[in-house]
């Protein structure tokens, strides 16, 4: 398709300051076409206000703001906190918000009868899949606009040059000009100082860490919390029945205030090159650490180191945009099946940027103590003898070859 016949364009908008100056140069150097801006509510929340307003005087002809918030968590989310995926150490935060975008703006561009959709994601990250492999997945025939690899714009600094030109109001300046993406789950910081791995973050440098305080500035007194688990999903938080997303969110207030869930790492993209990133993710780092906790009593051995295989496996195609895949499907089915008698309650102690157990129950717990414990049990352990000797009987074959007496 010719630009010149894109008369309705869909457009992924945060409202940052990729997709705020995306408006006007659509609008230059697609001869003049609709803009339909989408904005998928997937937690950022302050960040949504007087978007409406900002996007209509850039040019779009409306918002629409889709609440996809517990779409992401129940769907993606709690599947993985099944899984105990991770990728490298990041707890997926940006990756598992694109489905969900994708996916919707695939729904609202087929149904507006918009002839191509936009997002901002650059040529060297890994948003630029993830947004369009699910748009290929629900609009298979929709053409795909990514301005970083059409325009002559080189840098983050030459963006904030084009949206001065173009009367485009930023919520950021050249030196705080951290290329951040925030959702229910996470908050990321890239660029500037962080850019240089022998940079040490400034977590206390105001304006910097916005989900919570750096472990320095925690309080001098620890935190408890409580969570309790059905089917290896949370259910209550502190005694409160809430649904996932709540309890998430109040997990951000606790664990942020505590210091919990900060990392710096340098990660593999999935295009090849390697980036170094500082995440926010208290709620979803103490939610991961009270689930592994109760698998180890729930969950016997060869499932569960199964599943620590898996997991590798699930957070690479969450990764690389393949969450609308049958792998996907498979895997999830797994997580389910394996998870079913991961219930019960975990307490934590958070302390300056700490995890602490302080101690689990379940219904369904494996745990003996009767057969564990040093004191008088009903284990035979003269049973031992003859399983040690079946078990190190290649190993005493071999010893036997060595010394020629086979």
């Amino acid at each position: 398709m010719e630009k010149k016949d894109i008369k309705k364009i869909v457009l992924a908008y945060s409202g940052g300051l990729d997709t705020s100056i995306i408006i006007p140069w659509l609008k230059e150097n697609y001869n003049n076409p609709e803009i339909i801006a989408v904005s998928g509510n997937v937690g950022q929340a302050d960040e949504l206000e007087g978007l409406e307003e900002k996007a209509l005087k850039t040019g779009a002809s409306k918002l629409i703001i889709a609440d996809l918030i517990d779409e992401m968590v129940d769907e993606i989310i709690i599947p993985s906190l099944k899984m105990d995926a991770k990728y490298e150490t990041y707890l997926l935060g940006t990756a598992f918000a694109r489905p969900v975008i994708g996916k919707k703006l695939a729904e609202i561009a087929l149904a507006e009868g918009a002839d191509a959709i936009c997002h901002g994601a650059t040529g060297k990250g890994n948003d630029q899949v993830r947004f369009e492999l699910a748009i290929k997945r629900f609009a298979p025939d929709m053409k795909i606009i990514a301005p970083w690899r059409e325009w002559d714009i080189k840098s983050r600094e030459e963006e904030i040059d084009y949206a001065e030109a173009h009367h485009v109001p930023l919520k950021i300046s050249r030196e705080t000009n951290y290329s951040k993406d925030k959702n229910l789950w996470h908050l990321s910081h890239e660029g500037l100082d962080l850019e240089d791995p022998a940079n040490e973050p400034d977590y206390d440098k105001p304006g910097f860490l916005e989900m919570g305080v750096s472990p320095f500035k925690a309080p001098d007194e620890p935190t408890y919390v409580e969570l309790e688990f059905e089917a290896g999903a949370p259910v209550a938080l502190n005694g409160e029945k809430m649904k996932a997303s709540a309890i998430i969110a109040k997990l951000n207030e606790i664990g942020g205030a505590n210091g919990i869930g900060i990392i710096d790492i340098v990660e593999n993209r999935l295009v090849g090159m390697k980036d170094r990133g500082v995440y926010e993710t208290p709620g979803g780092t103490i939610l991961y650490f009270a689930h592994e906790q109760l698998e180890m009593i729930t969950v016997d051995k060869d499932v569960l180191h199964e599943k620590q295989k898996l997991a590798i496996d699930y957070a690479d195609l969450i990764y690389n945009g393949k969450w609308y895949s049958p792998l996907q499907e498979a895997l999830t089915a797994f997580a389910n099946e394996s998870n079913k008698y991961v219930a019960g309650t975990v307490k934590l102690k958070l302390y300056k940027g700490n995890i602490i157990p302080a101690g689990m129950t379940s219904p369904y717990s494996l745990y003996s103590e009767n057969l564990v414990t040093f004191g008088e049990s009903d284990y035979d352990q003269a049973q031992s003898a003859g399983f040690i000797n079946l078990w190190g009987l290649p190993t005493k074959v071999q010893a036997l070859r060595e010394q020629g007496r086979l």
